[in-house]
């Protein structure tokens, strides 16, 4: 048994979701969002160094000495975790989160119903987009799962770690780690094409190469899944289109309006008695009103967009977290802390504060 192992049966025991070891610091757990200290000793960086040296392969050692952090995966006996392990300027760290062994499903993570309707057509770019430790992957996941069990086909996944390991069902799988099987997502992606793929998820949009590589698979008429650290679909776009030259950004944006199924933008919000957290969820469908925003340079009027199209599934991310506000699953001061536009949230705050 690892050093390390001990931990992470705490971490599972007490449903957390991130475990944080900072020399200097002792154990941390983040717990539906927020981090509470272990009851044992600060870690000194001779502690983290005999942690990762049980756990790292000689490969990860030579690259975290040459890069100074790395990126992997874990398994223990309390499943699997993804592990970021860095140095900083009083040693060295890892923070660790738990992968479910089984994929969940869209019911069980709370995803609108239009989601997996949407990606049940075969061809265009789907993004998921939100902050860190906003459930981009577990989506993800659960979409290449909804794929794996209802077409035929041959999906590629490119991840930088591995996170959920996808048996093959109706669909024969090629998942391939940034690191050991390729050098970049952009390469990978760029080989991925060549493989003859139904489906392309790509677990990060990096830069200007990666996100210019998924553009041209989704307009060879490859279906790609991808995720991005933006805020809301209007961010996205104007992400996307701002990550290339002047020059090219025209070009970018009609391959966008062409290429582009869908844009879903999460946020996990606490529940309101504090027992888990659930996603509140922004969903931009590209039907022919939003490609004319997109290629016209008006991203910023897509929001009319998603309000006018709640029959075809849209949503707002502050919309999805008034309808949670209103059926009482989650507070209104965690609505107004996670809302894009927070002045529409004001005045129920101020009704708590008068009852």
């Amino acid at each position: 048994m690892n050093r390390i192992d001990s931990f992470l049966e705490l971490v599972t025991q007490q449903d957390g979701s991130d475990l944080h070891l900072v020399s200097g610091e002792p154990p941390r757990i983040r717990i539906h969002g927020a981090l509470h200290g272990v009851r044992f000793r600060v870690l000194s960086t001779d502690d983290l160094e005999r942690i990762l040296d049980e756990i790292l392969n000689e490969s990860l050692k030579e690259r975290f000495v040459s890069t100074r952090a790395v990126d992997f995966a874990y398994e223990s006996a309390d499943g699997r975790f993804r592990v970021h392990a860095y140095h900083h300027h009083r040693g060295i760290g890892a923070a660790l989160r738990p992968i479910p062994r089984e994929v969940p499903g869209f019911d069980q993570l709370g995803l609108p119903p239009a989601i997996q309707s949407v990606i049940g057509h075969r061809k265009g770019l789907t993004l998921v987009t939100g902050p860190t430790g906003s459930g981009k992957s577990t989506t993800l996941a659960a979409m290449v799962d909804s794929i794996n069990v209802s077409t035929h086909g041959h999906i590629v996944t490119i991840e930088d770690p591995i996170e959920f390991i996808h048996d093959y069902k109706q669909c024969v799988i090629s998942q391939r780690e940034i690191g050991d099987h390729s050098p970049n997502f952009a390469e990978a992606l760029r080989g991925a094409v060549r493989e003859d793929p139904d489906l392309i998820m790509v677990g990060e949009l990096r830069d200007q190469e990666s996100i210019s590589q998924a553009l041209t698979a989704a307009e060879a008429g490859i279906q790609v899944l991808g995720t991005l650290h933006t805020r809301g679909a209007t961010g996205t776009i104007d992400r996307i289109v701002n990550v290339f030259p002047e020059k090219q950004q025209e070009l970018i944006r009609h391959m966008l309006a062409d290429g582009l199924r869908m844009i879903v933008s999460q946020r996990l919000v606490p529940t309101a008695d504090h027992s888990r957290r659930i996603p509140a969820v922004e969903i931009l469908i590209n039907t022919s009103a939003a490609a004319t925003m997109i290629r016209t340079g008006q991203s910023h009027k897509l929001m009319t967009v998603i309000q006018s199209g709640r029959r075809s599934g849209m949503q707002s991310l502050d919309g999805s977290l008034k309808d949670l506000m209103q059926r009482k699953v989650i507070t209104a001061e965690a609505a107004y802390e996670h809302a894009l536009d927070r002045t529409q949230f004001e005045r129920y705050l101020v009704r708590m504060e008068a009852a």
